[in-house]
């Protein structure tokens, strides 16, 4: 079993569920553990393919199992240790505090999905996305409407002096991130991903939602290499923190904020019965 400091190798959407599951600070979220991804790769999804769940066990998460994460391969979809919050999360790209109005289990309560898929091939990023939000209006019953509010923020902008961004190599694919970490350093790659693939990532790790007021609209090979609590290293060769390293780096900068905000304002959610 791998723990969550030793992401390599995993892709950009089985890290981001790791990242969900935790309390929404980094350290946290790198204390967890996760079972690797073993099986051999099997082909993608058809591109235009809409998947849902042909079949899914839903079930508390036991609270002695360490196993925690997000895995496909093929039909066979599983998370483990997930609360309906992270799920949201993940699901439609936001934070923790645009959810709104909500019963308090949503966030504490924590299960283990294991379904199939009712389409051949691995689904994408965007398809996960799909399945996870039919799932949770089937299954769960969650009926939400979207209004905007004021909220703090983080505007992402470009910094002065531009962007420091690669174009990626390969533009086609689908996006990915490998991660690692080291103590209180982590450094992520990103390949193929466009500006908001790096927020549905780094907001995981701040205490507020991010905003793209970039302008870019590309996609774009991205290396970060920060400290995420400067206060846990004595390293005098420490990266900087992530605030930092955003700017040095890939040449863009956040700024706090408050904003008119999307918030998903929870009308109805319900626990499942096991099955």
């Amino acid at each position: 079993m791998k723990t969550a400091h030793d992401h390599r190798d995993r892709p950009f959407h089985k890290l981001l569920l790791v990242a969900a599951a935790a309390t929404f600070t980094l350290a946290q979220a790198h204390s967890q553990t996760t079972t690797p991804p073993s099986p051999q790769p099997v082909a993608p999804m058809a591109a235009a393919a809409h998947p849902s769940f042909a079949v899914a066990a839903i079930k508390l998460h036991d609270p002695a199992s360490r196993h925690q994460g997000f895995n496909t391969h093929g039909e066979r979809f599983t998370i483990q240790n997930q609360t309906i919050s992270g799920l949201l999360q993940f699901a439609w790209s936001i934070h923790h505090l645009q959810i709104v109005d909500a019963p308090d289990w949503l966030f504490h309560t924590a299960f283990d999905i294991d379904g199939k898929t009712d389409t051949p091939g691995e689904p994408n990023l965007r398809q996960q996305q799909e399945m996870i939000q039919k799932l949770l209006a089937d299954r769960f019953q969650l009926h939400f409407h979207r209004e905007k509010r004021p909220l703090s923020v983080y505007a992402i902008h470009v910094a002065k002096g531009g962007p420091k961004l690669t174009p990626a190599a390969n533009p086609d694919a689908q996006p990915d991130q490998n991660a690692e970490g080291h103590g209180a350093e982590i450094t992520q790659i990103y390949t193929g991903a466009s500006i908001p693939d790096l927020i549905l990532g780094m907001q995981f790790f701040l205490d507020r939602p991010l905003v793209d007021q970039t302008g870019l609209t590309g996609r774009y090979d991205m290396r970060l290499r920060y400290t995420y609590d400067l206060s846990a290293t004595t390293d005098p060769n420490a990266p900087p923190g992530i605030f930092t390293a955003i700017q040095e780096q890939l040449g863009l900068k956040l700024d706090p904020v408050k904003a008119p905000t999307d918030v998903f304002v929870i009308d109805h959610v319900e626990q499942p019965s096991e099955n």
